[in-house]
């Protein structure tokens, strides 16, 4: 009887085969991460005008410290009190231009919504995740009385409006009938959104 010399051989021959359609699985079902942005649209390019006086208050300052603090108008703030800040200060009317403003029409506050600057100023090492929740308060606040008049003026809320006539999908004619209704309310409640040189802690 005849004995076979050595352990038996392994067809390695499918290997490759096998180690590719695993690559190509892992490469399909595995997801990757990606970091949270901000939508911004930046405006037109237009000439410098070298008389623009902004008067201090006009300004709504927002300070972010390391620790994810906020400084309001020099005042230690709540994240959650942070839109209602922002509503007063861009819906107070001061100098009674405004007609459809419904704030407090403090003259030692905003004069009209067409000077309100919000100026958001950050630490260095503060945390993305607190900065991009600022933000999304502050945009909050503009959409906020956005809503208000667009329901005024036409029944629906600015933020379904405008999603509209971003929507490529959108008809022409009614994206042609949005655009003016868009622009009008954004005339009324320009946001005028500032970021101030970044700083760094000692």
């Amino acid at each position: 009887m005849s004995r076979r010399g050595g352990p038996p051989e392994v067809n390695a021959g499918s290997m490759a085969d096998i180690a590719f359609l695993l690559l190509i699985f892992f490469l399909v079902t595995t997801t990757i991460e990606t970091d949270a942005g901000l939508d911004r649209m930046l405006p037109p390019m237009e000439p410098p005008d070298e008389n623009v006086v902004i008067k201090q208050k006009n300004i709504f300052t927002v300070n972010i410290n390391k620790s994810g603090q906020l400084l309001v108008e020099e005042e230690l703030t709540n994240l959650k009190d942070l839109r209602k800040k922002a509503v007063a200060f861009l819906d107070n009317g001061g100098d009674g231009t405004c007609n459809y403003c419904k704030g407090r029409r403090d003259e030692s506050s905003s004069d009209n919504p067409t000077k309100a600057i919000i100026s958001l100023k950050n630490d260095r090492e503060t945390k993305y995740g607190t900065y991009i929740t600022v933000q999304n308060e502050l945009v909050g606040a503009y959409n906020e009385l956005r809503n208000r008049e667009a329901q005024r003026l036409f029944g629906r809320d600015f933020t379904d409006m405008e999603a509209e006539y971003l929507n490529p999908e959108t008809p022409s004619s009614i994206r042609d009938d949005l655009k003016d209704k868009v622009q009008r309310i954004q005339d009324l409640f320009p946001q005028k959104l500032s970021e101030a040189e970044t700083s760094t802690s000692n």
